[in-house]
């Protein structure tokens, strides 16, 4: 796993020089870079960098930017193929020849046998550059579902470089240090963020800086840019003559090659451990391919005193109980975070604001894991695949009012809504707070009653919130927009497919994949997604709806595979979901550095908002009359990433 980043501009080596000085944290085993001759009568030569962690063949044979045997190509390549033996073999029946036992070797002589098709042929985790000297073409790829991150940007050209440059890399941050991209806010993205805790693809918080989206390409030729996509789940093809007893014979014996797959490595490697459903059948996956050696586990657990306001099962009972069950080298950590010192630092490293207080603990259990270890398998993933989430089942709950004529149902759903009490400080707020969104938007049509229940900021909400000035510029955005149009491309399928495909486009690439990266790299650790290799979405994608939520029971048919490996009550425990203490933490460690940043003088002062109703949102807060724990995070990590990025 390592960082990438590139430009094509006039006298590009410096620039390069400070883009992969902020990316070092990705790669720490070597430095690389590759310059051109000039391509074209500006003078732009095309330059290419990399930031090396080294986990396939660790020899300086695997040195990035690496060139094709003839010269014609050359590559800067993030990530992980995990079939490149199998496709190594093929090449080599096919004539080719290799010089080392690379992966990134093989994706080379792979894109030379078969052009922009190759990107089928691979099964792996990838963001790479590649450029062809011939066709003069620079081609930028992501992987399948966006495990790694790809920014990109196109400039007119500045007062120190007047031809239009082309810049792009793993992180923003090295964009931002080739000094060919101005820092301005993209009102259209702050929108959005403060709908969902995050921004989605292709927009970033930046005005001017886009991101790839997962399963595209993106090819630069002559100054144009043309991006495409490359490849899609899809539910056209259901298979509902199979029962029950087929698909949990699928789904396992699918997971446990995926899983075989994805231990490839020359380094050390363990797993995340949460014990739940998800991590535990990957955990007892990875034992059976192991060799017979210990499979290193890592969980981490929340002190009791941070759980007064906070309803979070403990994750280290069960961990504790699936690490003895399967023997693994357990190792366990309590979260005691200094949440002002490490809050700002991993915006820094995150480039946009996240407001998921999880970043916190998937950075502190990658820190952990990085002493013994260089690549960790998670279970992220198998809620977007298998319908894991809440909200999946409260779509299910709610379609029960769909009888209902629209007239009677909003009236008498706001109703509940508002006669639900707000609460007090303490362990029961969370729970009224969904109360409250499940009634709000059960009534609604089904689109907009999913997109409700992911939603914090409401459109009401962010119009007291924003100054006139905001409030005029965003009068004409819908922050759902990518939402929706993900939603029309599966119109036709079944409701639940259609829920689970609008996450694997938007909330999984943009927030949970995106934080796993960005904390893992800054802890200098790779993480791989076994339930997010394509061969099990594809399979999920085929298999009836009912057999993925049934009746109550969410994940059923993997919790059904699971069954074969697990204890009944590892497998079917309550979910517990991975996050953080915040509600805590705000009454707590972070109570000072609020009032602090949000003071209103400093809210004020930015110029986006009415100090008075952020005053009153903490306020509701503290004294329990609302749930706004997550919308206060929000704003907190606003203003921390503008003072980062931004002033």
């Amino acid at each position: 796993m390592c960082g990438i980043a590139g430009l094509i501009s006039r006298e590009p080596d410096a620039r390069i020089t400070a883009m992969l000085r902020s990316i070092e944290h990705r790669g720490r085993d070597d430095e690389g870079v590759w310059t051109s001759a000039a391509i074209d009568d500006d003078g732009r030569r095309v330059c290419l960098g990399h930031r090396r962690l080294a986990i396939i063949d660790t020899s300086a044979a695997g040195h990035q930017p690496m060139s094709y045997a003839d010269g014609r190509f050359q590559v800067s390549f993030n990530g992980e193929i995990y079939n490149y033996r199998e496709l190594r073999r093929e090449l080599e029946a096919r004539g080719q020849s290799f010089r080392t036992d690379t992966d990134t070797e093989v994706l080379l002589a792979t894109y030379a046998e078969w052009g922009t098709d190759f990107l089928a042929h691979l099964n792996g985790i990838f963001a790479f550059a590649l450029w062809d000297e011939q066709a003069r073409t620079l081609l930028l790829a992501r992987d399948r579902l966006g495990v790694k991150p790809l920014y990109y940007a196109a400039t007119n050209g500045t007062s120190n470089d007047t031809a239009p440059s082309f810049v792009f890399a793993s992180e923003i941050k090295a964009l931002l240090a080739s000094g060919l991209i101005k820092r301005e806010l993209n009102i259209e993205a702050l929108n959005q963020y403060l709908t969902f805790l995050w921004t989605p693809d292709p927009h970033t918080v930046f005005q001017g800086i886009k991101k790839l989206p997962p399963a595209h390409i993106l090819i630069w030729r002559d100054g144009e840019v043309q991006v495409r996509e490359w490849w899609d789940v899809s539910f056209d093809e259901i298979e509902t003559d199979k029962d029950e007893t087929y698909w949990r014979e699928r789904t396992l014996e699918t997971l446990d090659r995926v899983v075989a797959l994805e231990m490839v490595a020359d380094v050390p490697l363990g797993s995340f451990l949460s014990g739940g459903v998800d991590s535990s059948t990957i955990v007892a996956l990875m034992n059976k391919h192991s060799a017979g050696r210990q499979v290193s586990t890592y969980t981490v657990g929340i002190a009791p005193e941070d759980l007064h306001y906070d309803i979070i099962p403990d994750d280290a009972r069960w961990a504790r109980q699936v690490g003895k069950l399967l023997n693994t080298d357990y190792h366990e950590f309590m979260l005691r975070p200094d949440v002002c010192e490490l809050l700002p630092k991993l915006i820094y490293h995150l480039d946009e604001p996240v407001a998921d207080p999880a970043i916190i603990t998937s950075y502190l259990v990658s820190r952990a894991a990085r002493e013994t270890l260089t690549v960790l398998l998670s279970g992220v993933g198998g809620d977007e695949v298998f319908a894991g989430y809440p909200r999946q089942l409260a779509m299910r709950l709610a379609s029960a009012l769909d009888p209902v004529p629209q007239l009677l149902r909003r009236p008498a759903m706001r109703a509940v809504a508002q006669a639900l009490p707000g609460g007090r400080p303490g362990r029961f707020t969370a729970p009224l707070r969904n109360a409250k969104k499940f009634a709000t938007s059960a009534a609604l049509p089904f689109e907009d009653r999913y997109l409700g229940f992911g939603t914090y900021f409401t459109d009401e909400m962010k119009q007291r919130l924003y100054t006139d000035d905001l409030r005029a510029a965003t009068r004409d955005l819908d922050a759902y927009a990518e939402h929706r149009r993900h939603f029309a491309r599966v119109r036709h399928a079944a409701p639940l497919n259609r829920l689970l495909y609008v996450d694997l486009k938007t909330f999984l690439p943009c927030l949970n994949l995106a934080y796993t990266d960005k904390t893992s790299m800054a802890a200098t650790i790779e993480v791989r997604v076994p339930l997010l290799n394509h061969e099990l979405v594809e399979l999920a994608a085929r298999m009836p709806p009912r057999f993925k939520l049934r009746g109550l029971k969410r994940k059923y048919i993997l919790k059904r595979a699971a069954e074969q490996l697990l204890p009944r009550e590892v497998v079917w425990r309550k979910k517990a979901g991975f996050g953080a203490p915040v509600r805590s933490w705000l009454r707590g460690a972070l109570r000072p550095l609020v009032d602090e940043l949000l003071s209103e003088e400093n809210v004020r002062r930015r110029g986006l908002f009415r100090s008075e109703e952020v005053r009153r949102i903490i306020n509701a807060n503290l004294s329990g009359r609302e749930d706004y724990n997550l919308q206060v995070f929000q704003l907190l990590t606003l203003e921390l990433w503008q003072r980062t990025f931004m002033d």
